[in-house]
């Protein structure tokens, strides 16, 4: 049984920083492309970054780009997102996602599990 647990979300100030952890088991870590999605309510869950399985090859959404970085420990099957000079724009439930083939992917549909979600709080 695949597993996505998210964690490190929370209640902070603009222009904060704060990391998201995602720790993957049950399947094969290094088998995965991984990705994280937001969602705030009434609106479609949208793309945030995406990273290859080796970690070498990342993309990012605009609004990510130059003040998020995604990041991978093989090692201990966990992803991570280091957010910073966060804006109240940013709120949302963020979603981790690993998908069955090793490259990144920027559509929803590219991936086949997903974590229960961690809610990020950005006050002005």
């Amino acid at each position: 049984q695949v597993q996505l647990v998210e964690s490190g979300g929370g209640l902070v100030q603009a222009g904060d920083s704060l990391r998201l952890s995602c720790v993957v088991s049950g399947r094969a870590f290094t088998d995965s492309g991984m990705g994280w999605f937001r969602q705030v309510p009434g609106k479609e869950r949208e793309f945030v970054a995406a990273i290859d399985w080796r970690g070498q090859n990342t993309f990012y959404s605009a609004s990510a780009k130059d003040r998020f970085i995604i990041s991978r420990d093989n090692d201990k099957n966990t992803l991570y997102l280091q957010m910073s000079s966060l804006k109240p724009e940013d709120t949302a439930v963020y979603y981790c996602a690993s998908r069955s083939v090793k490259y990144t992917g920027i559509l929803l549909n590219q991936y086949d599990f997903w974590g229960q979600g961690t809610q990020v709080t950005v006050s002005s």
